[in-house]
């Protein structure tokens, strides 16, 4: 088969007719997120918490996959208005009251998602997996665009990266050492100001794996998961395909990690006083289960070293 410029057998591998977030169970059957299971209690009533403090009534999940967030979310507080965004139809475990809508996939966003006033709108592990070009330097030091084979996975380069493409890897990730890889975010900026462009009156943040100047990954971050191991990346269709994204090109008001935004909103992660276990056991077990949820989502090396992008509009 013919060799295909990553960006685009990227889009097809996970938004295509079969593509893997078209299909089966979605990311959950593949990986867990900090949106799954007890870190996702915890995040849901953070961002409750959130929208609450910022005067907000409406949660907008743009990638919302099969609803897991949302379902805290109306745990949380089941007065807020709540609306995912994904690619697939709408999940039927969500309560009634949730809305929800199809997107077209990667990038693009759909129609009905305008005129946000009073919402946070939360892109969790979204810009991730919106595609982008993959470039590497040569031997000459000129930055190229790399090619792969959707069924090989074999990579070869093409022509030299010029327009847009170079000026954005010119400002935010300037490389002329050779093998050096770079991920060019310019997609993933483009999306996130459509998004932020759709909102009236509101919050905008962005949650993902993340990178700033100064701190580029010379190798790139390109991988894939699938079953609950991470594979190499193939764009075939079977696995999940994410990079890490360049979160201070974004337009943003306010950048931190994940740590110094939960503890704002009163996530901390520490164990319950002992002396509840005595004299209220059930509710000691029940705090200490919350705790150890919460340390997941603030721990070094894991979920607290995301990055959130955090934009106000209005």
């Amino acid at each position: 088969m013919t060799s295909v410029a990553w960006q685009v057998a990227w889009q097809e591998a996970l938004y295509g007719p079969d593509g893997f977030y078209r299909s089966g169970s979605g990311p959950a059957g593949h990986f867990s997120t900090a949106t799954h299971g007890g870190p996702g209690e915890v995040l849901g009533a953070a961002l409750a918490r959130l929208a609450r403090d910022n005067g907000l009534t409406h949660v907008v999940d743009v990638g919302a996959g099969r609803g897991e967030l949302l379902g805290h979310l109306y745990a949380a507080e089941p007065a807020l208005r709540l609306t995912g965004v994904d690619v697939v139809a709408r999940p039927a475990s969500l309560a009634a009251s949730v809305a929800w809508l199809v997107a077209p996939g990667g990038p693009d966003l759909p129609d009905e998602l305008n005129h946000l006033d009073g919402a946070l709108v939360v892109a969790h592990e979204w810009l991730d997996v919106v595609p982008c070009p993959v470039a590497e330097v040569d031997d000459r030091g000129v930055l190229r665009h790399l090619l792969v084979d959707p069924v090989t996975g074999a990579e070869s380069r093409g022509d030299p990266v010029g327009g847009d493409d170079l000026d954005w890897a010119t400002a935010h990730w300037p490389t002329d050492t050779p093998g050096e890889r770079v991920e060019i975010g310019l997609p993933r900026d483009r999306a996130w100001a459509d998004l932020v462009s759709r909102v009236v009156r509101g919050v905008v943040v962005a949650v993902d794996y993340g990178h700033r100047g100064g701190d580029r990954p010379t190798a790139g971050t390109l991988t894939a998961y699938r079953r609950g191991q991470q594979v190499a990346p193939l764009p075939d269709g079977t696995c999940d395909l994410t990079a890490h994204v360049a979160m201070d090109s974004l337009d943003h008001d306010e950048l931190v990690d994940q740590r110094t935004a939960l503890r704002g909103l009163g996530v901390d992660g520490r164990t319950p006083p002992i002396e509840l276990a005595g004299s209220d056991p059930r509710a000691y077990l029940k705090a200490l289960a919350s705790g150890s949820a919460a340390a997941a989502l603030v721990a070094p090396g894991g979920f607290g070293d995301f990055l959130w992008a955090v934009k106000r509009v209005g």
